[in-house]
C-alpha cells in the first residue's frame, strides 16, 4: 500500500512537472480552421501560417510529431501567426474573398481548390504556407522540415524579412542565431 502510495506521488509530481514545462515553453500549436483564422486575421492583424496536408502522407504526420509538438516552433506559431491545418483532400466548401472553394474529386481521391491555390497549382505534402494579413501573397514551401531546419523560416516571415526584396533568406541566413545550435565541448589538453 505505501509502494502504491508512493508511486501515485511520484507520477502526479511527474505530470504537473511536465504540464508545467510545456505550458513554459508554448505547450502545442493552437490550430484553427481557415474560416476561423480569417476571422481573427480580420479584427487582429497577423499572418497566416497554412499547413497543408492529407491523410495519406507520411512525412506530414512525421513533421506533425517532430516538428509542430516542438515548444519552440508551436510558442513561435502561436505567438505571430494564425495557424491553420488545410486538409488537401476535404470536401467541404470554404468561402474566401467571396469566392467558394470546392472539392475536385478525381479518380478516387480529388483536390480541394483553396489547397490548390495556396499551393500555387504545386500539389506535394507537406507543403506550408505564410498568408499575408491582407490575404494577398502567398509564400508555398514544400517539404519535410526538422524544427532547427523549421525555425529560421518562421523567424524570417514572421519578422518580415521576406519583404526586403528578392534573394533575402541567404542574406538572412548569415545573422540568424537558432535556438537549437549547441556549444561544442571542450577538446584537447589546453596546451
Amino acid at each position: 500500500m505505501i509502494k502504491l502510495r508512493w508511486f501515485t506521488l511520484l507520477f502526479l509530481a511527474v505530470a504537473v512537472t511536465s504540464l508545467h514545462a510545456q505550458e513554459g515553453e508554448g505547450g502545442p500549436v493552437k490550430w484553427m480552421t481557415f474560416e476561423e483564422a480569417v476571422a481573427k486575421a480580420k479584427v487582429e492583424k497577423r499572418k497566416l501560417f497554412i499547413d497543408v496536408y492529407t491523410d495519406w502522407c507520411g512525412w506530414c504526420k512525421v513533421m506533425d510529431k517532430n516538428t509542430f509538438s516542438d515548444p519552440v516552433i508551436a510558442k513561435l506559431l502561436n505567438e505571430n501567426f494564425y495557424p491553420v491545418k488545410l486538409d488537401a483532400e476535404q470536401t467541404g466548401d470554404i468561402v474566401f474573398n467571396g469566392t467558394t472553394f470546392k472539392f475536385v474529386p478525381y479518380g478516387n481521391k480529388g483536390t480541394h481548390q483553396l489547397a490548390a491555390a495556396l499551393l500555387n497549382n504545386q500539389l506535394s505534402y507537406p507543403t506550408v504556407t505564410f498568408l499575408e494579413d491582407d490575404f494577398t501573397a502567398v509564400y508555398p514551401i514544400p517539404g519535410y522540415r526538422k524544427p532547427e531546419e523549421f525555425h529560421p523560416l518562421l523567424i524570417f516571415f514572421a519578422e518580415n524579412h521576406h519583404k526586403k526584396g528578392a534573394n533575402q533568406y541567404a542574406e538572412f541566413l548569415k545573422t540568424y542565431k537558432s535556438p537549437y545550435a549547441t556549444v561544442p565541448a571542450a577538446t584537447g589538453s589546453g596546451k
